[in-house]
């Protein structure tokens, strides 16, 4: 065996000890810090290092954020245990902090949001949407029989699928289902050429229609959806430019699961004739119907993974709350009692009892920011809980909106889902509000 002289093995053991210690700090540093960050434009926030090391703090844009620390020994942006460093949000955008620690081993990249301080309108209330989308979504996919007896498969030769929007046929802008078989039937069965955008990129294919034998029309086999209709919650607008947020997530088509992409929209009265409960397995709605012959409420401009958003008519924003909160960002709420404005009989909105029981910390998706379970027993009376038709319904907190109503967990309707605030306001298409995110 071989021996170890005590002064060599001290050594080993203090270099070991430093080991642990380095790695311990550097798991505790990833894991405590969240992967994004929300700040309010021209606020300061304070924030205390705990690492026995010096941690290297640099933002990719020093045009939106900057550091400082009460301690005037702190230079060139590097921070130890209990320095106070205020970070300063200077303007509106987005950009990445990086911490190392010693300047050298990379500790982890945040993603920072600064968005404009607001106070806006909570909602509640049920209104129907309306969807007219921009090209022709691809929902399903069939064979047609020919007048020679073949079952052919035009469309899906062609590469297409399920959840392709069709934007131009032969070179023209389709805006209905009608363009589309115009275009088919003057084929007379020659190639039509398709402009088509799968996820984020535009293709091209070229299909060749065929005579179906049922009509001795032409055919590619193809089932389509030009627009889509519903009811769901306005969740705020704000006062000073009308613009809105609603639903708290993106209107998806029911047989693709893709989001909707919005050529025009328009949010309108609706009226709620009755309540289907939920159970569990089994999830409840708000059934209504929308009032089509009234002047629509607003415009919808955009269909995003966070929510429907759009700008209000002067004449809309009279039969809405007056009643102006704060928005809280992330690290304000507090798991405990809080409370949701919903509009369940669509007449008047009502305040009802929730909790809040998880707030992720870490996630850069503020969809499912928060876990909520309803406490009021008015609330589990008419609804079983958290209803389709509800998604939207704002959630407030110490006097602040801090988020909106998204999913109900199927096999518990007491529970559901809350997108954060913070998420929604990015997202809106206020003018006057830079939108984040076509750059997540």
């Amino acid at each position: 065996m071989k021996y170890i002289k005590p002064t060599k093995r001290k050594i080993i053991l203090f270099l070991v000890m430093c080991f642990v210690v380095l790695t311990i700090t550097y798991l505790r540093i990833l894991f405590a810090l969240p992967n994004q960050i929300t700040l309010f434009e021209n606020k300061e926030y304070n924030y205390n290092f705990k690492s026995p090391f010096l941690v290297n703090l640099e933002a990719e844009n020093d045009e939106i954020l900057i550091f400082q620390s009460k301690d005037s020994k702190v230079s060139n942006k590097k921070y130890g245990l209990n320095d106070n460093i205020m970070i300063k949000a200077k303007k509106l955008g987005r950009t990445s902090l990086s911490l190392r620690l010693f300047g050298l081993i990379p500790i982890k990249t945040m993603q920072v949001d600064v968005v404009p301080y607001k106070e806006v309108i909570a909602c509640g209330n049920t209104v129907g949407v309306k969807i007219k989308m921009d090209g022709i979504l691809v929902i399903g996919l069939s064979d047609v029989e020919t007048i020679d007896g073949q079952r052919l498969l035009p469309a899906r030769e062609s590469g297409l699928k399920p959840g392709d929007l069709i934007v131009e046929v032969n070179k023209e802008k389709m805006e209905s289902a009608y363009d589309l078989i115009s275009q088919i039937d003057k084929s007379q069965g020659q190639k039509i050429s398709i402009k088509y955008k799968r996820g984020n990129t535009y293709n091209y294919t070229k299909v060749t229609p065929v005579m179906a034998v049922e009509d001795k029309k032409y055919r590619i086999g193809m089932w389509v959806r030009d627009s889509t209709a519903g009811i769901g919650t306005l969740t705020f607008y704000d006062p000073q430019s009308k613009g809105f947020g609603a639903l708290g997530h993106g209107i998806t088509d029911i047989d693709t699961g893709a989001i909707i992409p919005v050529d025009r929209g328009e949010i309108i009265e609706s009226n709620i004739l009755t309540i289907k409960k939920g159970a569990k397995g089994n999830p409840g709605e708000l059934k209504g119907i929308l009032i089509e012959d009234t002047e629509p409420l607003g415009i919808i401009r955009k269909n995003s993974q966070y929510g429907i958003y759009g700008t209000l008519h002067d004449k809309a924003v009279s039969i809405f709350s007056k009643q102006q909160y704060p928005i809280a960002l992330r690290n304000d709420i507090k798991i405990g009692p809080a409370k949701i404005l919903a509009n369940i009989d669509g007449k008047s909105v009502v305040e009802y009892d929730i909790e809040i029981e998880k707030v992720s910390k870490k996630s850069a998706n503020g969809l499912k920011g928060m876990i909520i379970k309803v406490t009021d027993q008015r609330l589990l009376d008419a609804t079983g809980g958290i209803v389709q038709g509800m998604s939207g319904s704002p959630i407030l907190q110490d006097g602040k909106l801090i988020g909106a109503v998204t999913h109900v967990l199927v096999n518990d309707p007491t529970r559901g889902y809350g997108i954060l605030i913070e998420w929604m306001v990015k997202n809106m298409t206020d003018v006057g509000l830079q939108s984040l995110e076509a750059a997540s």
